[in-house]
């Protein structure tokens, strides 16, 4: 009983550790170094790294000797018939035996004296086995060298992609992030709203069945009512959604249970930082620029492949071989005979005149390049105003949160003045109504320009790659 205790206490432990990791809670700090190790777009993009790694080895081993081998096996159910001139032939009685016993099977009849005449014969066995290795080396080839220069640029282009999809990882995380936290803080806005109308509805109700109000303020009150119910049911939807994009962009299932250690005010304030703007911006570490570099750099080795097909190729081999021979399948036996071969060789190839081909794909390769050195001055003009841009927006950001914040404090002094005028019937049910529309639309201005700034702030690390 006591061991059976203890195994109880220990699978207790086990469950209750394992649910606690299943319970997944996260910052955004977190959340973001989870997505990058699991998201589905980071994952492929660290694949195709390694594939990068892979496809250089592959071009760099075609240059390296090559051993390959053949087995074949024939059998010539029907030889084929060779005919040979009878005059070749003398008419003497032993050759005309020797052809008779040769071609008695096949009971066949010629005239050996006949000048016209020909003599059907088949040479060889019927079956046959031929095994032979070949080592084959390349010695010079002009497209292998720039092959292999090219890999290093793919796997370059590789490493940059990697880069920009961990950015674009980090920024997703942080936007999914952030629409998580305003539809939780809607939802709570929401349902205080929804608690504040009910009384006041419930305080004006009695007022107005006690004949010291009118219907009319009963009715404005309920159709505010209705429209907040709405807007929270919703908002408790886009709840529930939002953390599914979340879920999707960290690499998590969409069910999955994941909670929010950040609120929304803390994360805002941690991302107001007007001293970034003024930040020193290095354009080579900005890695769209650096994949047009990477574009530039395949356009100049698609150039030097063109033009080293102009050069000649040199290639050595050395073959050995056997062959056996025989009427019947008697390859297996001791007995069988053997004939080996052996060959040394190189083969070089000199292209002559391609009717200007070359010359042509030559130009165009070159054309190609002097495309990609448009390109490339055409994206370092586009990054510098996408930086200009978000530096502009990110300020924006800034400004509108602390102006929708003054406008919510001023709201809801608004709206708390007009509920005292109201119940001392110095404001009318419209007048209450207008203001607490004005206080529902500036906490969700609020609660956006919240969002802005982390959104902002993040588009511009972005660009300065940080």
């Amino acid at each position: 009983m006591r061991t059976l205790f203890i195994l109880l206490v220990v699978l207790i432990g086990s469950f209750m550790g394992f649910c606690q990791e299943q319970n997944h809670n996260y910052s955004l700090d977190e959340a973001i170094e989870y997505g990058l190790k699991n998201n589905y777009k980071a994952i492929n993009a660290e694949r195709d790294i390694a594939d990068a790694k892979k496809q250089k080895w592959e071009t760099i081993a075609s240059g390296l000797p090559q051993i390959n081998g053949s087995v074949s096996y024939q059998n010539q159910i029907e030889q084929p018939v060779s005919l040979l001139p009878a005059a070749a032939f003398d008419n003497t009685q032993s050759t005309i035996d020797i052809v008779n016993d040769y071609f008695d099977a096949n009971q066949t009849n010629f005239d050996v004296n006949a000048p016209e005449g020909f003599i059907p014969l088949r040479f060889g066995t019927k079956q046959s086995v031929n095994a032979a290795a070949t080592l084959s080396q390349q010695i010079f080839d002009g497209s292998y060298i720039v092959g292999v220069q090219a890999t290093k640029a793919f796997l370059s282009y590789s490493a940059n992609n990697k880069e920009k999809t961990d950015l674009e990882v980090r920024k997703s995380i942080v936007e999914a992030y952030g629409n998580v936290l305003l539809a939780q803080e809607s939802v709570s806005i929401l349902e205080r709203n929804k608690t504040t109308l009910e009384k006041t509805l419930l305080e004006t109700t009695k007022i107005y069945e006690n004949g010291l109000g009118d219907e009319e303020s009963v009715e404005q009150l309920q159709i505010t009512l209705s429209s907040i119910e709405n807007q929270l049911k919703n908002a408790i939807r886009l709840k529930g959604i939002t953390l599914q994009m979340l879920n999707l962009v960290m690499g998590l299932p969409i069910e999955n249970p994941t909670t929010l250690k950040d609120n929304l005010d803390m994360l805002t304030a941690n991302n107001i930082d007007i001293g970034l703007t003024d930040a020193g911006f290095d354009l080579e570490k900005n890695v769209d620029y650096k994949i047009a570099i990477n574009l530039n750099e395949q356009r100049y080795f698609e150039w030097k492949l063109a033009k080293s097909r102009a050069l000649p190729t040199l290639n050595a081999f050395i073959n050995y071989g056997t062959s056996g021979f025989n009427d019947k399948f008697k390859f297996l036996n001791s007995e069988q005979q053997w004939f080996t071969s052996s060959i040394l060789g190189v083969d070089l190839n000199i292209p002559i005149f391609s009717s200007f081909r070359r010359s042509a794909s030559t130009q165009r390769a070159k054309i190609a390049l002097e495309k990609a050195k448009t390109q490339l001055f055409e994206a370092e003009q586009q990054i510098r105003l996408q930086l200009e841009n978000a530096k502009s927006n990110y300020i924006l950001a800034v400004e509108q949160y602390q102006t929708s914040k003054d406008n919510l404090n001023l709201a809801e002094r608004i709206e708390k003045k007009n509920q005292i005028k109201y119940f001392e019937g110095l404001a009318t049910s419209f007048e209450l109504r207008q203001a607490q529309t004005q206080l529902y639309d500036s906490q969700q201005t609020f609660l956006q320009s919240m969002v802005e700034v982390i959104n902002k702030k993040t588009e511009l690390e972005t660009i300065l790659n940080n």
